[in-house]
This record gives structure tokens, sequence and C-alpha cells, in this order.
């Protein structure tokens, strides 16, 4: 079969898959389409896996709201074992305590001694480590804004308080092949909620956090389908 041929026929199942929305007679039509995006790593004859408590960088901001104090790396390990047995096919090993030789992630990626060794005596073919940031923000202040006075009718500005919490969540996230000991994959996500009311629960806004990001952590391991918008012209 041809290449030109081959593309065609890719092409083909593709809009299979599109809903067309129309821009303009004269522009063509949009066709949203649901391509699907390779996981950052080879599974392939990668059986476990085991998720080692992620080193805790800063706790800034914990227990500034007050009755919620909460324990980002706790959270965290229960939200990525939940999140690898759901997406992907990799089986969940429990690692036990693990003592890191280091605490720095770039040293750690250098000792594939100590990776090869530790992925032989627990039996995990992936190993995931990485550091946590979870910083709780009060981003109150006053603003600036126009209201219309009730007496005269006339524009004025004011100054009001605004009580808003920001959530940031930082993750680092390396996966080391526990046969060889080789750092496979390194990833930093980033997001950032903010909420209006002093009194955000943190643990709320941690999770939201983590759902923004849920996708892009799944697909290192997991195929995952994205939307794509291509506009297809008549001429």
């Amino acid at each position: 079969m041809s290449a030109r041929r081959m593309l065609r026929l890719a092409l083909a199942s593709s809009l299979l898959l599109a809903t067309a929305v129309p821009v303009t007679a004269a522009d063509g039509v949009e066709v949203r389409l649901s391509l699907p995006v390779k996981a950052r790593i080879d599974l392939e004859n990668r059986r476990t896996v085991a998720a080692i408590p992620f080193i805790v960088v800063s706790g800034e901001g914990e227990g500034q709201i007050p009755g919620r104090d909460i324990d980002v790396q706790a959270e965290f390990e229960r939200y990525l074992i939940k999140l690898m047995r759901r997406d992907t096919p990799l089986k969940v090993v429990e690692p036990g305590p693990v003592q890191l030789p280091s605490y720095d992630l770039e040293m750690l990626s250098r000792d594939a001694d100590f990776w090869r060794a530790l992925g032989e005596q627990i039996q995990a073919d992936v190993i995931l480590v990485g550091s946590l940031d979870f910083d709780i923000q009060d981003r109150s202040g006053y603003r600036t804004e126009e209201y219309t006075s009730p007496y005269d009718g006339r524009p004025y500005r004011r100054q009001v308080l605004v009580e808003e919490t920001g959530f940031e969540y930082d993750i680092v996230m390396q996966v080391y092949d526990g046969r060889t000991g080789e750092l496979i994959h390194d990833d930093n996500f980033k997001d950032f909620k903010q909420y209006e009311g002093e009194a955000a629960d943190p643990l709320v806004g941690m999770f939201q956090n983590l759902y923004a990001l849920e996708d892009r952590i799944a697909g290192i391991f997991a195929q995952k389908r994205v939307q794509a918008t291509r506009v297809l012209f008549a001429q």
C-alpha cells in the first residue's frame, strides 16, 4: 500500500471521531478531532510499579488556614497509587520503608546502582520518586472598582477589600527502570488555583490542582486522547 493511500486512510479514520462545526461558507469547516497521544515511556515487558514517598520540598502555607493542616506527602501518595491502578496496566507493589541516599533529585538521578538494587529488592520494574511543593497563599488585598452613586447617579471609584486564597502545586516526577537503574523520564507539573474567601479548604484546593494535572501525569504511562481542532477547506 502506498504512503499516500495510508495517509488518506488514517485521515478518514480520524474523521470518524470528529465533530464538524461550520465556520463560514468561504473558509470551510472546522473539525474537532479526538487524537491518540502515545505514552511517554514504553511499558513493554514492564509489569510492576512502586511509588517511593515523594520529598516535600517546602511546607509553605501549611496550617495558615485555621483547623486544616494537611499531610501533603501522604495525600499525594494515595492519589498517585489510585491513578496508577485506574489508568495504567501496571501492578502497584508496596515498597515499604525506603532510605534514600540523598534528598537531592539531581544526585539521585545519577545513582543507578541504588535504583537497580532497590528494583531487585522490591520487585518493581518501574519506580517513581520526586518532590512536592504545595503552597497556600493569602492573596487578599484592596482592589479598585467603579460604582454609581445612588444619590447623584454619577460614577465613582472606590477601594474594596477582596479576600482570596491561592493554591499552587509544583511536582517534580522521576521515573526509573527498576532493572537497570536508569532514569527513563523526568517531568515537572505545575498548577495554580485561586478562590475567593480566605477560608478556602486547602485539601479541596490541593485536589483541584491534582485533577487539573491528572491527564498529564497519567500520560507518562498510558496512551491518552486529546481534542484538537482543524479546518478543512473545500478547495
